[in-house]
């Protein structure tokens, strides 16, 4: 037995309406042409990264999220925390890669797949396999027990009526439910020695990916929500949850918690939207105004929203040679647009007071509301 889906209530029904309707929008807004498309997914798609690891307490800088969504080197140490975050990046790129397969399904063999390319930077942790033996969630600070999982016996076949119920829902259920449900039921169940979390935070995205319509996948992702909001995430886990397996708690709470988090990570994306469409449109002007090439643009934008550029970032973005790509880096800190820091392999560029200046201008103002009625 799982964790059953409520049945919604009025209000909750409206709240999924609205949320299409924010995705439609945002949907629209990212498919007219836009210059500035690629960097908003790959910055998206860091963030997801990013979050989902800090909830685990695996910490990156933005820079190095941005390098791991890209397949490049990172700017600091190749710590542990790095490990976990490249690895994530592989299990999501494979995950985006399956939603338009038209002979996908749900399987055991896939989420232990995933799970191994989580986890493959660290063998001890058993990537791939199911756990042996008892598991509890701890918190440490405190030194209790906040969870105990059910019996390694019940593991397979728990799991296996998890996928069954992926695969036979037939869309009756709405996808960010359905969602929210398989995540909820996985962490539950907590299958793996290690990454229960990640896993349930990755076959959410899953889930979504398979059901975006015209959006592009990277955009349906809570991930960046929940690392944002990790105490909340775990406090509705605790109380949906209990202190041991118990498929039959009430839902509801932890149904509302993720349709909130899709509504404000909607309203988040569409928000940056708009900034971004202004903050090339004003970059640009200063660009043309100092008779600079436009693929420097590429450089401007992502150290405008708060990224170190590289020579090879930046080369590969503009489709230049590394030659070219250090005239053009050289010439921006010349005209006082960005600001050069370190030497030879570690140089790395940030915006100048005067391309700061310009994104402050650019930004929409702050606060989100509760879809379920709450002040922001």
């Amino acid at each position: 037995m799982l964790f059953k889906t409520p049945e919604l209530k009025t209000k909750e029904v409206e709240v999924v309406a609205l949320i299409d309707e924010l995705k439609s929008k945002l949907s629209y807004a990212l498919r007219q042409p836009t210059r500035w498309f690629g960097i908003l997914r790959r910055s998206t798609f860091a963030k997801a990264l990013r979050g989902s690891n800090s909830i685990e307490g695996y910490h990156v800088s933005p820079d190095d999220a941005l390098a791991a969504a890209q397949k490049e080197e990172p700017l600091d140490e190749k710590t542990e925390a790095w490990f976990a975050v490249n690895c994530y990046r592989e299990a999501m790129t494979y995950v985006l890669q399956l939603a338009d397969d038209p002979y996908f399904r749900y399987s055991t063999d896939l989420l232990k797949s995933l799970h191994y390319m989580m986890l493959q930077y660290n063998l001890l942790k058993s990537p791939g396999k199911w756990r042996p033996g008892y598991i509890a969630v701890r918190d440490e600070a405190k030194n209790v027990v906040m969870y105990e999982g059910p019996d390694a016996d019940q593991v397979p076949r728990l799991m296996e009526e998890l996928v069954e119920s992926l695969n036979t829902d037939g869309g009756k259920t709405h996808a960010m439910v359905r969602g929210a449900m398989g995540h909820l039921n996985l962490v539950m169940i907590h299958p793996f020695r290690d990454g229960n979390g990640r896993m349930a935070r990755c076959l959410q995205t899953l889930i979504l990916a398979k059901t975006t319509g015209t959006l592009a996948p990277e955009f349906c992702s809570i991930e960046e929500y929940l690392g944002r909001n990790t105490q909340e995430y775990y406090d509705v886990l605790q109380i949906t949850g209990g202190k041991t397996w118990n498929p039959e708690g009430d839902t509801r709470r932890w149904v509302r918690f993720c349709l909130t988090a899709h509504y404000r990570q909607a309203m988040t994306l569409l928000k940056r939207t708009k900034e971004m469409h202004r903050l090339w449109a004003t970059l640009e002007s200063e660009v043309k105004k100092q008779k600079l090439s436009e693929r420097m643009m590429m450089a401007l934008m992502d150290a405008a929203i708060g990224y170190k550029v590289r020579n090879p970032t930046y080369r590969s973005a503009a489709e230049i040679s590394d030659q070219v790509a250090s005239r053009d880096l050289k010439a921006l800190v010349t005209r006082g647009l960005l600001l050069a820091t370190g030497s030879k392999r570690g140089r790395y560029y940030t915006a100048s007071e005067l391309v700061k200046q310009i994104r402050e201008s650019t930004r929409e103002p702050k606060g989100i509301a509760d879809p379920f009625g709450q002040s922001p």
